[in-house]
Formats: C-alpha cells, structure tokens, sequence
C-alpha cells in the first residue's frame, strides 16, 4: 500500500501529463495555470486512498482522481470570479491574470474536462461514478449559492452555515472517497461508509 507521499508523487506526475491545444491560447493557457498552481491535491489523494483499500493496483483510479481534482480546480476559478479574489495560493487568479470572461470560459472547459476523465472509468463502474459525481457536483454548486446567499442576509442560522460548508467543501471530499471505492471493487455498503 502506498503512502501520501507516494499517492501526492503520482498525481502531481499524473497533473503534469495533462495536456492542452495550443488554441486558442486565452482558452487552454489559464488552464494549465491554474491546475500547474500547487495545492494539496486532497481529493484525488483521497479517491487514491480509498481505491487502495481495496485494489493495490491504482490504475484504474489515476482518471476519476484526476477528474475530481480538475473539477476542484474549476469550482476554485468560477469563486475566484464571484468572491473577487485577488489571489489563489499566492497568485493572481485567473479572473485578475487575464478577464472574467477568460475565466468563465476556461472554467467551463474545465468542466467538460472532468466529465471527459471520468468517461474512462470502466463500463461496469461508471453509472455509479457519474452519479456520485453529478450529485457531488449539483451540492458543490448549491452551497456556493447560500454562500453567496448569506452574503445579503443580516441572520443566518448555525445548521444553515453548516450545510452551505458541508455542500461547498465536504461532498466532494466523501464523493473522491466513495469513487475510489467503487473504482477498487468495495461492496455498497463499503462505499457508503466511506462516503460517510
């Protein structure tokens, strides 16, 4: 079994494959900016871990781990624009490096991308895949709108608070979690504990 060191080694190798047309440029570069930025990369990490588990063999886990990181990378650039954030892990972000307009539309690629990583997942598995994702992705996008929300409210409510943090952060990491899972062979019930 692999440690984190050696998961964080295979997914920065596995990020620095990706790759990007050359055109149009203001479309693919922010991209490869943005993902080339070093973050902790937890979620691929954890689809990693979780795969681990119950397959040593990390194969057929590199492509979800990497969509969910893409995915990650992608809700990170579209805050970025809606927060006005001048800097993303000690850089400009995107939306200040180029426009809002880039952004948007690189994120929106980024996007389409995580769907394509995902596609690679073996027949058999990929329905569950897909709908942990989706469902995962739908939350991610419901709690960025309550935060967005809360914003304009005098009163917001703790349990309020606490399921935009859970939508905004926690789905994703037990989806990456319950994605390895599946991705290793774990029986539902495994993969419900993980996700839990």
């Amino acid at each position: 079994m692999k440690n984190l060191a050696e998961l964080s080694a295979i997914i920065e190798n596995e990020i620095g494959k990706l790759s990007y047309p050359q055109s149009p440029e203001l479309l693919y570069s922010p991209i490869e900016y943005i993902m080339g930025m070093q973050g902790k990369r937890m979620r691929p990490i954890l689809v990693l871990m979780a795969h681990q588990l119950f397959d040593e063999n990390l194969d057929k886990a590199i492509s979800p781990a990497l969509s969910i990181e893409v995915f990650h990378n992608f809700t990170l650039l579209h805050d970025d624009i809606m927060d006005k954030a001048p800097l993303r892990r000690g850089n400009a972000t995107v939306h200040e490096k180029w426009n809002d307009n880039v952004a948007i539309l690189s994120g929106d690629t980024m996007m389409i991308q995580a769907y394509q990583l995902l596609s690679k997942v073996d027949d058999e598995k990929l329905r569950k895949v897909l709908d942990v994702f989706s469902k995962a992705a739908t939350e991610v996008c419901e709690g960025q709108q309550w935060d967005m929300d809360f914003e304009t409210q005098n009163n917001v409510e703790i349990s309020e608070y606490m399921k935009m943090i859970e939508y905004k952060t926690a789905v994703l990491l037990a989806a990456s979690l319950q994605i390895g899972g599946i991705t290793g062979g774990a029986s539902i019930q495994e993969q419900k504990n993980l996700y839990e």
